[in-house]
């Protein structure tokens, strides 16, 4: 069955874009053109990943991811956000609310379904077989999808999960930013490592005291505590 992706955008022109290059791409398609209406078809249709603008009548892109990522029927689709604004901040405010990937307009259709492919890919979550990992007081069932910290379950999105996974899983071990965009995004070339510091800025956030067990290698990226 071909999986729905939800695209929301006030432009018909990129509507039709996208409407066209992601059917090709054998990909069914719904849409909605303001936050309410991809509120509500989000909710209702639960989508295998949405495509979201951040500037939309009544409710912007920000406020439409927020809410979505809140509400637990919503909150483990993936989101892509789209957006005209260049402006890292911007960049920076979707991740942290919870977006998996960010696109900037003007786009290659070619690259967003790529981007769409790939993030559906992580978010399948058919990368590694079911284990649980454990680190002193930090537990990662990847079978359950759950992570806990002395008992008390930590909400994480699909991309952070993965993200502590990997670095459990290579503990002791420095992983490079350019390494984990391969693993974790599955990205490779020219991409922006910074979306790499993002979500982990929010991963130690949800953490806790836990965060502690994430050291950062300056200029180089990431290692969890221990020996492998």
């Amino acid at each position: 069955m071909a999986e729905t992706i939800l695209i929301v955008d006030d432009e018909q022109d990129v509507l039709d874009l996208l409407v066209y290059n992601l059917q090709k791409a054998a990909f069914k398609v719904s849409t909605a053109r303001d936050g309410a209406t991809a509120l509500q078809k989000a909710r209702d249709e639960l989508p295998a990943l949405i495509i979201l603008d951040l500037m939309l009548p009544q409710l912007d892109g920000t406020e439409v991811c927020r809410q979505l990522k809140a509400e637990s029927r919503t909150s483990l689709i993936p989101i892509i956000m789209l957006t005209a604004k260049a402006e890292e901040v911007d960049r920076i405010v979707g991740l942290e609310l919870g977006a998996d990937d960010y696109v900037t307009k003007p786009f290659s259709p070619r690259e967003m379904v790529l981007r769409v492919k790939t993030v559906l890919r992580r978010a399948s979550g058919k990368a590694a077989p079911a284990e649980v990992l454990k680190f002193e007081d930090l537990t990662v069932d990847t079978g359950k999808h759950e992570v806990s910290h002395k008992g008390k379950v930590i909400e994480l999105t699909v991309t952070e999960f993965k993200l502590l996974a990997t670095l459990m899983e290579r503990r002791g071990r420095v992983q490079t930013r350019d390494r984990l965009l391969t693993d974790v995004w599955g990205y490779e070339g020219d991409v922006d490592t910074r979306t790499v510091d993002t979500h982990m800025r929010r991963l130690r956030e949800k953490l806790g005291k836990a965060a502690d067990y994430i050291e950062t290698v300056r200029g180089v990226g990431y290692r969890f505590a221990g020996q492998s």
